[in-house]
């Protein structure tokens, strides 16, 4: 198979990387292992600061649904972070809007939703808070095995109870301007969200909860759609286990599934994720990029790598596979002509690019953009 561009990775940078070339007439590939950051995706666009009609018509024609105000979200802990772009069913607060007093309602038996946490973050901000928990008939089967009492399994149920949910909600709701509810709606239908809010006489928040994250998986499908219906080819459940190289170029790549049959194409991205995604590696000596063996920028002294408190940013967050200016990939400090790199996979080695999604979606728009013009 030649393809004008294989993109090793299909988290947010790289579904967003072939939908961008893809639009521009370019035949992709992704490969994709399977779970990616999207599962544990928090609905926000961490540092994009700036109001991107770019992103936000981008990801409307796939049908997902950003809106830009600037502000703080709650997250799971309770915890207020600044926000700005994110998922239209995250809750931004604007400065000075906090609730004054809230019901944050909880279904009976789900512990990956942290009701008091949520309760004891909002009550510092001095919002008065009463947690309800309610009982839902359809859920009652998930009860009988933990494993099962998950937010993607309750999704499932809420895409047709959700309306129950609702008259719950009401019947408890006193003179709480504020409801907060587990965010495990809207995991087909992303308009759900929405009727809830319209049909609940308060501000209705969507707290995040232990992973997966519902409106990341949502995300992640939508995405992909869109991708296929560009005419992209998505390879799930596959990983590639060797690259050809010819000289400073990739030639081609070979996948666990298609065994004999290389992807060949004239452009790379490798999006394959930081340490949870298996995009880097690393022992108590070193920290590697297991495809390509490309040259990673990461601290020398084992004991720089952490904090000891954990509530503090991690060094070894920022580490990452090293680029020239055009996010071309580096090996034994020499470029590799045809081999970008995209996501988190850069860690902190493009300041300018910002952390998290905000990274994912920047480094993704700039590697196509560049790779369209070729």
């Amino acid at each position: 198979m030649k393809l004008n561009t294989v993109i090793i990775g299909g988290g947010l940078a790289g579904l967003t990387a072939g939908i961008r070339l893809q639009k521009a007439g370019k035949s992709t590939a992704i490969i994709s292992a399977g779970q990616n950051a999207l599962h544990f995706f928090s609905g926000r666009f961490e540092s994009v600061s700036e109001s991107s009609a770019d992103f936000i018509d981008f990801f409307a024609e796939a049908g997902v649904r950003l809106h830009y105000h600037e502000g703080v979200s709650l997250m799971p802990m309770g915890k207020l972070v600044p926000s700005s772009l994110s998922l239209e069913d995250v809750s931004i607060f604007p400065e000075g809007g906090l609730p004054r007093k809230a019901l944050i309602v909880n279904f009976t038996g789900y512990h990956d939703f942290f009701s008091s946490f949520l309760a004891e973050g909002l009550e510092k901000e001095g919002c008065a808070c009463r947690i309800r928990f309610i009982r839902i008939d359809e859920m009652e089967r998930l009860r009988e095995s933990p494993s099962e009492m998950r937010s993607v399994h309750i999704a499932r149920i809420m895409d047709k109870a959700w309306e129950k949910v609702v008259q719950e909600v009401r019947v408890l709701l006193k003179d709480e301007d504020t409801v907060i509810l587990p965010q495990v709606f809207g995991l087909k239908d992303s308009h759900t969200p929405s009727l809830i809010r319209e049909r609940i006489p308060a501000k209705v928040v969507f707290a995040g909860t232990l992973p997966p994250s519902v409106p990341g998986i949502r995300t992640q499908l939508q995405l992909r759609r869109r991708y296929e219906l560009l005419g992209g080819t998505f390879l799930m459940g596959d990983e590639a286990v060797s690259a050809e190289t010819d000289g400073a170029r990739v030639s081609s790549i070979s996948t666990k599934n298609l065994q004999g049959h290389p992807l060949e194409a004239e452009h790379f991205i490798l999006a394959t994720g930081g340490f949870f995604s298996k995009g880097l590696s690393s022992n108590p000596q070193k920290v590697w990029e297991p495809l390509f063996g490309l040259d990673v920028e990461a601290l020398a002294d084992r004991n720089e790598w952490y904090d000891p408190d954990f509530l503090k940013e991690q060094p070894y967050m920022g580490f990452g596979v090293k680029t020239d200016a055009s996010l071309r990939a580096l090996k034994a400090g020499e470029i590799i002509d045809n081999l970008y790199v995209a996501g988190s996979i850069l860690g902190a080695t493009h300041p300018e690019l910002g952390s998290g999604a905000g990274l994912a979606l920047r480094s993704a728009f700039a590697v196509a953009d560049l790779i369209a013009k070729l």
